[in-house]
Formats: structure tokens, sequence, C-alpha cells
């Protein structure tokens, strides 16, 4: 395939003079400074290429905000999130956004009065926020067997074939053996019967997912909650769980207060959320907490003076900006309980009225409509001579990214497409996506049928 390079190393401005003209290098740096307006335009102009973020139904990250809050987000890129003693303003408000999440996630023993009494930090999103959970997981695993004399050495972490990648990450960075839990045709989360078969006493942990990447389904947490405590009770290793709330931490306690999967469940002992998808806040924002002080082991705790202060840090990286933070500290304070509540049932509303236009569509069979987080999965009945990927591949050309992917192992040989309804995406748009879908199959059926191939074959692309 032939590459749009740069032959001869530079690249070359298009203004004639108004801005610039002299070729600037594309690997290397500059010789010399350049006119900022100029500097600005050339990159804004490349970045033009880039899809719509608006159109992109394939991302759960935010891509929209209030002014206010993208005023608020510029004004503290240059506060370094680390250093506490500089900027106590920020890390009081980082506080207190971790003690709100807790409280949302019912954490016990909470004080409306007492910063401290919240155990949890923010994160570079969830997948920061995963390894610090693992981490704690597996510290708190291996001191338990110590204390009884037993092997510390194999180490392994039960969780479905549907988790996002990150997961794989932890397993192989902190030597933890992942034990993946299948997927069938027309079952996309994992069940209490394949947790309880899977565990031993070298489990660390459960890995339960509220509102998976395929297909935004909420695995039965309090089912598997409910299978661990009677296999303890019977003998069995006493094993905690972990939720992964990434998708749907921030969504599910504003649409189903009343669903068990928190805190409310002693045995789940860790929760992570992304703040940049629907926290709505933009990227790149987590945030992983416990259930109590005594389920994050000290020793992962490191102090650090030499800012200014004694700090207690906990985390993978160390110097990051203050900025996602304080944009979710405002949509915190902007939206309150009420407006979260509001934003996600007119996002669950766009999403079901999608789904239910591709349940009447003759062509498709819808996996998840919507109803427990806003994400609408669906496949193709049979074949009608294309495929997801032809769809997603077309709607492209629209303008409209719809990814389309193959289910986890069990099931890879199922085909599926996925919207994923964020905010500002309104009902008109999804009224013209789903145009847009009828459109492109419609095109597709009438392509198959004008083949003169005597066997049909699928268009490859």
């Amino acid at each position: 395939m032939t590459r749009f390079d740069h032959p001869d190393g530079v690249i070359r401005p298009a203004y004639t003079g108004r801005l610039a003209t002299d070729p600037i290098p594309a690997l290397r740096l500059p010789a010399d400074s350049m006119d900022p307006s100029a500097a600005y335009r050339f990159i804004h102009d490349e970045l033009m290429l880039d899809g719509s973020s608006r159109l992109n139904l394939a991302t759960f990250v935010t891509t929209w905000m209030d002014p206010e809050a993208e005023k608020l987000m510029s004004e503290t890129f240059d506060k370094n999130m680390i250093d506490k003693d500089e900027y106590p303003a920020t890390a009081s408000i980082e506080e207190r956004c971790v003690n709100m999440v807790a409280a949302l996630w019912n954490a016990p023993d909470l004080s409306p009065t007492d910063s401290s009494s919240a155990t949890g930090v923010s994160t570079i999103g969830s997948s920061e926020a995963v390894m610090l959970a693992g981490l704690a997981l597996k510290w708190r695993w291996r001191a338990r067997r110590r204390e009884a004399g037993a092997d510390a050495s194999r180490p392994n972490l039960v969780l479905g074939s549907n988790v996002q990648v990150v997961w794989e990450k932890f397993c192989r960075y902190f030597d933890v053996e992942p034990k993946y839990l299948p997927m069938d045709k027309g079952r996309y989360v994992i069940t209490p019967e394949q947790v309880t078969a899977a565990v031993d006493e070298n489990t660390i942990g459960v890995v339960a997912i509220l509102g998976t990447t395929f297909t935004g389904e909420l695995e039965p947490v309090a089912e598997i909650s409910r299978a661990l405590d009677d296999l303890a009770a019977g003998g069995g290793p006493d094993v905690p769980i972990h939720v992964d709330g990434a998708s749907g931490g921030f969504v599910v306690p504003f649409l189903d207060p009343d669903l068990e999967w928190d805190f409310r469940l002693e045995r789940v002992k860790s929760i992570n959320a992304s703040g940049h998808k629907y926290g709505l806040t933009y990227p790149g924002l987590g945030f992983v907490a416990w259930r109590t002080a005594d389920d994050l082991p000290e020793d992962l705790v490191f102090r650090v003076n030499y800012l200014g202060g004694d700090m207690p840090t906990f985390t993978l990286n160390f110097s990051r900006p203050g900025n996602q933070v304080i944009g979710h500290y405002y949509n915190f304070l902007r939206l309150g309980h009420g407006g979260y509540t509001r934003i996600m049932e007119a996002l669950r509303d766009t999403a079901t009225r999608v789904g239910r236009h591709l349940a009447d569509h003759p062509d498709f069979e819808v996996i998840t409509d919507g109803t427990a987080i806003p994400v609408v999965s669906f496949m193709l009945h049979g074949d009608p001579g294309f495929s997801v990927f032809d769809i997603s591949h077309e709607l492209r050309a629209r303008g409209w990214q719809v990814p389309a992917y193959t289910m986890p192992e069990n099931a890879t040989d199922v085909e599926v497409l996925r919207i994923v309804v964020r905010e500002a995406f309104s009902a008109d748009l999804g009224r013209l996506l789903c145009e847009a879908i009828d459109a492109v199959v419609s095109d597709l059926h009438k392509r198959v049928a004008g083949e003169q191939h005597p066997k049909k074959e699928h268009f490859a692309h």
C-alpha cells in the first residue's frame, strides 16, 4: 500500500506568504523558531484530517463539556497534581471528589465532614485505577498466605474473557496468572457458576464488570457475591471482588440506584470508574475507591517530602496535571445528583430509541438496547452477502464512526456493531444515525443483488 509520506523530509505550508512559505522538517526540530500564528495554523489544519469526535460512536470518552468547565481546565493545566503542598486547594478538591465518589458507591462509615474517612485516589483513567486495585488485591492475598504459612508464589485472578485489555496488562506486568472465563453465543457476561468453579486458594480476587466494553451489559455482581459467600461458608476460599465500573460506575447509581453491585455488598472491596467516560469529563481521569482503609495495604502507600511537605501517594505515575480533577469537580457541583440523573436518563432515552429502531429492522438482531447503560450493540441476521465490517466502513464514509468487531473467546464467530451514546449526542443525531444505517444497508443489498458472480462473496476493503 502506498504511504503518504515525506520523501524529501519536509512539510510544505500552503499559505503563499500570508503566514509562511518555508518548508518545515517533518521528523527533526526546525533550525529556527517560527511565528506562533503560523505554527498554530499549520497544526490546526493537519488536525482537520481527524474524524469528528462528536460523531465517534466507538469511544466512551467524553467529547463535550460546558464552556465554563473548559475555562477552569485551561486555567489549571499548569498545576502539578502531585505537588499538594504548593497547590493545597487542588489537593483538597481531589479529596472531595474521592469522598463524593466513595459515597456514590455506598462505602461504609463515611463522614460528611472528614475527608480522610474515604479511601481512594484519582488516576489517569481507569487503566491506572485497575493497576492499583489489582496490586491491592495481590498484596492482601500475599499477606494472608504468609500469615497462614502457605505458599504465595502463584497468584491468579479470575475474570471474563470480555475484560478490557488493561487487565491482561496487569496480569502480565505484575506476574499474576489470569484465569479467563469464556463467553458463549448469546451470553457475553460471566456467571456465578463459572466463578465458583474457577477460584482456588491462590485466587487474589474476582473481577466483575459493570458495563462491558463489548456490549455494555452489567455482570451479576450480587449473584457472584452470594455464590462466593456460600463457597466460603462451606470451607472454600474466601475471595474478594473488584468491580470494574469504567463504563457503568457513573451511570448505574443514577439510573438504577436500588441495584446492589457496590460497597453495599461486603465482598466488594474495590471499585474503579472512568471520570472521562460517563463521569462527563475530558480525558484522562479515573477513580479507584476501596471499601475501607484496611482494604488498601499500607505498604503500597509512599510518602514523599521533597516537594515541600510530607505527602502520602499511591499512584503508578507521579506528575500529572490537576485540571482533569478540577473539571470533574465542576461537574459534581454544576450537576449534582439530580443533574447527573437527568443526563443519564436522556442518554438512555436516546439509546433505547436507536435500539428500538434497530430491533424493528429486518436485517438486525439487537443484543443490548441501551437500557442498562446508554450502549446499543447489534448483529446481522444470517448472511445477507455483506458483513458488519462493511456496514461500519460505509458509515465511516458518511462521517459516522461505528465500530465493528468479533466477540470474545468461544463466540469469536459472532460479529457485532456497537453504538455508544454520550452527552451531546442528541435524539436528532440518533435519528440521523438510524437513517444513515438504513441507507447503508439498502445500498449494500442493492450492491449484492447487482453482482454478476454466480457465488456471492463478502465485500473486501
